[in-house]
């Protein structure tokens, strides 16, 4: 499997929270192992676990357990390449949302979002790789903030969700939290999410532009072939991920945002050596894994998670994944995390 990768786009915009902050960038890239040069190279592409560290580092050196919140005024768009000026272009919110996750490869592959309907509105749910390494929560929060800073931007308002949840426990302090998102925060939740109204989710964006949106979202497609991520078994599985929530990701629906029939989504996975039931099964075990090491998030609802119908299915293949149940494997990773 390909590592995941963040772009150098991404990790511009951290630089500007350090430097906000007043922390030595380049001496922070440093000890992460991270080359501060390469930001200038558009195509660089960072390991997401180097990333983590460097949140660590600017955590530990600023004092500051915050610090992911650091720039909360309106984000520039340069954070997301050319992604954001397909968003801006779009009709409404909810099409620049459904954008950015058909195109947030460019920005970062070490990011899975996904974009559900809910009672009152729309949640924008967001996973990210650790490569390997425990993600701080300042890397979450920095991820959320802008992306809602850029949704701010598009709307060109002031944009204040329903709610925002984090995975994470309370902080001491939230102020820093309310101050960002303008809105009421939960956390110990079974996801981090935005969730906006639907009101918000269907609002006219100002820059819309059906002509450029298509040009752009062309150059946009054109833009992460290029990135090297071009085989089919990738963009499937990136979908399947995307759309476990859903229930069985269906062969058809990801073969038509593909532009592909089923047979021909079928032959390609075939020549790269794999099927669609197994990215599907392969997707599943992965997010299992994660879901499973967090010990607030119900098992049924992990279950609901991975798209399983029912609680006692998702035992079924964790069995067959782990040789242990659910409960079992969650106990097992808790001892190995201490």
């Amino acid at each position: 499997m390909t590592p995941r990768k963040i772009s150098a786009a991404w990790l511009r915009g951290i630089v500007e929270v350090l430097q906000s902050s007043e922390l030595d960038s380049r001496a922070l890239f440093a000890e992460a192992g991270l080359n501060f040069a390469e930001l200038d190279n558009s195509d660089a592409r960072f390991e997401p676990e180097k990333v983590s560290l460097v949140w660590e580092l600017a955590a530990a050196r600023s004092g500051n357990p915050a610090i992911g919140l650091a720039l909360s005024g309106v984000t520039s768009p340069a954070s997301f390449d050319a992604v954001a000026y397909v968003m801006m272009s779009c009709s409404n919110l909810l099409a620049g949302l459904e954008s950015l996750i058909r195109y947030i490869g460019i920005v970062s592959d070490a990011a899975d979002i996904g974009l559900h309907k809910e009672t009152n509105g729309y949640g924008v749910t967001i996973e990210l790789v650790g490569g390997g390494r425990p993600i701080p929560r300042q890397r979450v929060e920095f991820v959320v903030l802008t992306i809602l800073n850029l949704c701010r931007w598009i709307t060109g308002t002031d944009l204040r969700p329903l709610a925002v949840d984090f995975v994470d426990p309370a902080p001491v302090d939230e102020r820093p939290y309310v101050d960002a998102f303008k809105c009421p925060m939960n956390f110990d939740a079974p996801v981090h999410r935005l969730y906006f109204s639907n009101a918000d989710i269907s609002r006219q964006l100002p820059a819309s532009n059906p002509v450029m949106a298509e040009l752009l979202g062309r150059h946009a497609g054109e833009h992460l072939n290029r990135l090297g991520n071009t085989s089919i078994a990738h963009k499937v599985r990136e979908l399947v991920i995307r759309r476990l929530q859903e229930g069985d990701p269906l062969r058809r629906k990801i073969a038509k945002v593909l532009c592909m029939s089923e047979r021909t989504l079928q032959r390609r996975l075939h020549e790269e050596g794999t099927s669609f039931h197994d990215l599907v099964d392969d997707a599943r075990r992965e997010m299992a894994k994660q879901y499973l090491s967090r010990p607030r998030l119900p098992i049924v609802q992990t279950a609901y998670l991975l798209g399983f119908a029912d609680q006692s299915t998702f035992s079924r293949a964790c069995k067959r994944w782990f040789a242990v149940s659910p409960s079992e494997y969650r106990c097992r990773s808790g001892k190995d995390t201490r």
